[in-house]
């Protein structure tokens, strides 16, 4: 590949930050875009961008992904051989309330950066979905071989909508797509809006945590290296297209044409209780539990089938949750200032 910069959307985000720090790591040049919103804290995006700009390598520019022109002119400038595309309004409880934002960056956003790969010779658009396509799907594990038409929240379904439009695209005009269906990521730099963060806030200040259906939810939390080495080496992998016989039933999660979808989770749900038990142990102090029923939006369980990548490359999930909450509170602690481990916690 030439010494051309990788794009990656959503670069101040979670998942974005990671991802552009360990390809920076390994030698490449990155573009970072993000429109640092205040969906959540707005300081804590400055601080992953604090971090990633003092790489040389890396170039940061502040963009709406609803912004068709701008979208447009940046794509011309750079004409990226790889996006990492993992801009996106996030959270199922937010899509109740503000339908509209997802319809902006989720699908209008989504659009300008299918436009852009078009036409500037992208070889590898690799996006992020979610675990949510899943929706009323009962038979665990989930796999991408499953059917998914029914979403049951509209961040979901805008998650389905952006692996159809990358396959419409795939189909028609040959560009390489590979869809991520994350399950709960979570480590270090973690969403203040997501169960653990919340979790943990909660226990430090000793205010009750919200546990719907009674914390009896099983959900696949998979740490954020993980999926950074997943995707990382999915880059230089872009799909080929798969052989289908004329009028076979096209397989869900590949095509006959350049697009497929991965699972990118620990192949191991945890129950929330069992989580709350981790948290409480490296925090030091016991959780009060407010108990609530199901959310609207909300599914029963996650848990991720990653056949396809432990076979395409060699993938497999290395992080317990006992590792991942133990580095996730060192950093919370870290950034956060957040009270001492009590000297229970440390002779443990």
């Amino acid at each position: 590949m030439p010494d051309r910069a990788i794009l990656v959307t959503g670069a101040a985000g979670f998942i974005g930050f990671h991802v552009a720090q360990r390809l920076l790591q390994s030698g490449q040049r990155v573009v970072g875009i993000d429109n640092l919103n205040s969906y959540y804290d707005p300081q804590l995006k400055l601080a992953r961008l604090d971090i990633l700009r003092k790489h040389p390598r890396f170039r940061f520019e502040r963009l709406e992904l609803a912004d068709r022109a701008a979208i447009a002119e940046l794509f011309a400038r750079h004409r990226f051989p790889v996006v990492v595309h993992l801009a996106a309004q996030a959270g199922v409880r937010y899509s109740l309330r503000e339908p509209h934002a997802y319809v902006d960056a989720n699908l209008v956003g989504f659009a300008n950066i299918l436009e852009g790969c078009r036409h500037n010779d992208c070889r590898h658009l690799l996006f992020a979905s979610s675990s949510s396509v899943y929706g009323a799907n009962r038979k665990l594990p989930f796999s991408v071989h499953d059917n998914v038409d029914h979403p049951i929240s509209l961040y979901a379904a805008s998650k389905k909508a952006n692996e159809l439009m990358a396959h419409s695209y795939s189909h028609l005009y040959g560009i390489p797509c590979t869809g991520l269906r994350f399950f709960t990521v979570y480590g270090p730099w973690y969403r203040p809006d997501m169960a653990l963060f919340l979790f943990a806030d909660a226990i430090v200040r000793g205010e009750p945590i919200r546990l719907f259906n009674g914390g009896r939810m099983l959900r696949d939390f998979t740490y954020i290296d993980d999926v950074t080495e997943a995707l990382v080496r999915l880059i230089d992998r872009a799909p080929r297209g798969a052989a289908y016989e004329l009028g076979e039933t096209p397989d869900p999660g590949s095509s006959a044409a350049p697009w497929r979808v991965y699972n990118v989770g620990n192949n191991r749900p945890e129950e929330l209780l069992r989580v709350v038990a981790v948290l409480e142990r490296e925090l030091g102090r016991e959780a009060k539990r407010e108990l609530l029923p199901m959310q609207p939006g909300d599914v029963l369980a996650t848990y991720a089938d990653v056949h396809e990548l432990a076979r395409d490359v060699d993938f497999h999930p290395a992080t317990s949750i006992e590792d991942g909450i133990r580095s996730f509170v060192a950093w919370y602690r870290d950034y956060h200032g957040a009270m001492p481990v009590s000297a229970a916690s440390q002779g443990r």
